[in-house]
């Protein structure tokens, strides 16, 4: 299994990402991206597709907060599931692209989470999203366990 670089930005940066791809078609590394996008408002206006550079995508909505708030949706197990699937099934890219709206919590959270899970280095920075980090490791965990049991 390939090591991918895990590469944490915000809305726009993973927009230029993608346009420095398409723009400079040289470019031989490929990328799976997870968009985390808001729910107010249907998300940042775009999605990103897959193409020849980018292998996979992921676009799960959920908003940045650690607690149930009304009007907003919280992380939960079954988004979870689908990030430590997505990461299996793309084991051989360059890139993992996470991008939220700002590229601080949500997205970094995913990062720390994928870095682990993939032993690749990732710089340590502690402020980020707990819950959905924490929901990340527990629902491995769970999974880790289930597998043991068949």
């Amino acid at each position: 299994m390939k090591k991918p670089r895990i590469l944490i930005t915000s809305a726009r940066e993973a927009l230029r990402y993608v346009w420095r791809h398409l723009e400079y078609p040289m470019k031989l590394d490929t990328y799976v991206a997870i968009s985390i996008q808001d729910t107010i408002g249907g998300g940042f206006g775009f999605q990103l597709t897959e193409n020849r550079f980018c292998k996979g995508v992921l676009t799960l909505y959920f908003d940045d907060i650690e607690k149930t708030e009304q009007g907003l949706s919280l992380f939960n197990k079954s988004q979870a599931m689908q990030i430590i699937r997505f990461i299996d099934n793309h084991p051989n890219v360059d890139t993992l692209l996470i991008h939220c709206y700002a590229g601080v919590s949500r997205s970094r959270a995913v990062g720390a989470f994928a870095a682990e899970y993939l032993n690749v280095p990732f710089a340590e920075e502690k402020c980020y999203n707990r819950y959905v980090y924490d929901l990340l490791k527990q629902v491995e965990e769970e999974m880790m366990q289930q597998s043991n049991i068949y």
